[in-house]
């Protein structure tokens, strides 16, 4: 081998020494973190489909003969919800499911323990929104109305507003605020198609026209 070549081989190992290890490190690590999303991604999809058959189950137990949910079977599937998919969208939609069936038997504390616990931290508006609304409801039939119309303070997403305006009527008529009540339902209303306003909501605000006449 010539000096040439010797030098040149020295200038091999120099660069690989300095350069050659880094190059390998750095394509494992991009490796490790294209597998490593590959990864997660599954761990995710996994974690979603066990949610859902968790979920399903819960929906399921109303599938009873006498139609009403076995209790002790939905605190069961409830409770696996939150211990092992705690605030994700099926854990909350279960959460909403659970106050119902409190609400059919008369717990309306408990109803308003699920529904306080998802409004606290929902897991996006819509589920923040319903629940919210349903808490509402709960609250009035506790006789807690004063504390229901401040839950429903403030704006709502368009996708609520008549709703929300809705039950802010019925809320006020509870309380014997008339011109109130009249003007959340004409403000629900007004958030409607003419064709949708023509049902109960029109209902009330004759109701409220014949109270005043």
């Amino acid at each position: 081998m010539s000096r040439t070549e010797d030098e040149e081989l020295a200038v091999m190992k120099d660069w690989w020494q300095r350069n050659g290890k880094p190059l390998v490190t750095g394509g494992l690590l991009a490796l490790i973190v294209v597998f490593g999303w590959q990864a997660w991604h599954r761990y995710q999809g996994n974690q979603s489909q066990g949610a859902s058959m968790l979920y399903q189950q819960l929906l399921e137990t109303a599938l009873t003969p006498s139609g009403q949910p076995d209790t002790a079977r939905v605190a069961d599937i409830a409770g696996k919800l939150k211990s092992e998919f705690g605030g994700s969208a099926y854990a909350q939609y279960g959460s909403l499911f659970v106050a119902k069936v409190a609400v059919d038997t008369g717990k309306l504390d408990d109803a308003a323990a699920e529904l306080n616990a998802i409004t606290a931290k929902p897991f996006n508006d819509t589920l923040g929104e319903i629940a919210r609304q349903r808490l509402a409801r709960v609250l009035a039939a506790q006789n807690k109305t004063d504390e229901a119309l401040k839950l429903l303070d403030g704006d709502a997403d368009k996708a609520f507003l008549a709703s929300r305006e809705e039950l802010k009527g019925d809320l006020l008529v509870q309380l014997g605020r008339a011109d109130e009540a009249h003007a959340a339902y004409q403000k629900a209303k007004s958030a409607l198609s003419e064709e949708a306003a023509v049902g109960s909501l029109q209902m009330k605000l004759d109701d409220l026209a014949k109270g005043d006449a």
